[in-house]
């Protein structure tokens, strides 16, 4: 009788784990800053056949695209970036004052391709700042995109020099930019482990998903999108506890650039 009542929690505990593991990978899907712990797993891991197979992505549409016009919101003309070690890369901290006006392009050099990303200075201004600032340092030379999650949500996290996905630039920063915020493919944001605990880790949606407006947009792919989705295709090892894991196509940034548009 033991024994069928342990079999009986087992079926219940699996049979939530299926119904909210959605949740938990859209609510918590970063451990950045250097200190965080990842969430508790929502799912079992699949077989080792399984986690090989390649993924059928959804369809890469609606397309995200660059806002026309005023934000809604008048864009922050100071930024508060707080201590918060360890740093993965020791490089300081961004200057205090963004330029919101200013029309800034990313080119992402990967091991897989190149990306280009219209940044989105005017909604956005500090945390385009942080990364342009990051980007001008080398910060991001050199560094593996640690997670690919295909399950829920669809996007390639980066910006991580450790490779583990708990490092960080040594300092935080707030949310910008989430007020109705959705996640098309194309969209680039902030990976984060709450409010107001952004980094430098970022992810690129490379199809929608059930993103919760938690997580900072703040550039938009203009080419490349196809390099993220081929990646994707490949699927990952399913490693990581809150959901997906190491692309089994893997992905190293060698260089991100800094051009205006």
């Amino acid at each position: 009788m033991e024994r069928a009542q342990r079999i009986r929690q087992r079926s219940a505990i699996g049979g939530s784990a299926l119904a909210v593991v959605a949740i938990a990978v859209g609510a918590y899907f970063l451990f950045g800053g250097g200190s965080s712990k990842p969430a508790a797993s929502a799912s079992t891991k699949p077989t080792a056949s399984a986690s090989a197979s390649a993924v059928t992505l959804p369809p890469a549409t609606p397309l995200a695209t660059v806002p026309k016009g005023a934000p809604a919101v008048a864009p922050a003309t100071h930024c508060t970036y707080t201590s918060n070690p360890p740093a993965a890369r020791k490089v300081g901290t961004p200057p205090a004052k963004p330029d919101s006006s200013a029309k800034s392009q990313a080119t992402i050099v990967t091991s897989q391709g190149t990306v280009v990303v219209d940044l989105l200075n005017s909604r956005a201004p500090c945390t385009v700042n942080s990364f342009v600032y990051l980007a001008q340092k080398g910060y991001f030379n050199n560094t593996p995109c640690p997670r690919l999650v295909s399950s829920g949500i669809y996007v390639l996290q980066c910006g991580d020099p450790t490779g583990t996905g708990s490092g960080g630039p040594g300092y935080k920063f707030a949310n910008e930019n989430t007020k109705g915020a959705t996640y098309p493919a194309g969209t680039l944001a902030m990976a984060n482990a709450g409010a107001g605990t952004n980094g430098s880790q970022f992810f690129i949606v490379y199809a929608g998903g059930g993103l919760s407006p938690s997580y900072t947009p703040f550039g938009v792919v203009v080419k490349g999108l196809d390099i993220v989705r081929k990646v994707a295709e490949a699927g990952n090892d399913n490693s990581n506890p809150a959901g997906g894991g190491k692309p089994h196509e893997k992905v190293t940034i060698e260089s991100v650039k800094i051009s205006s548009y």
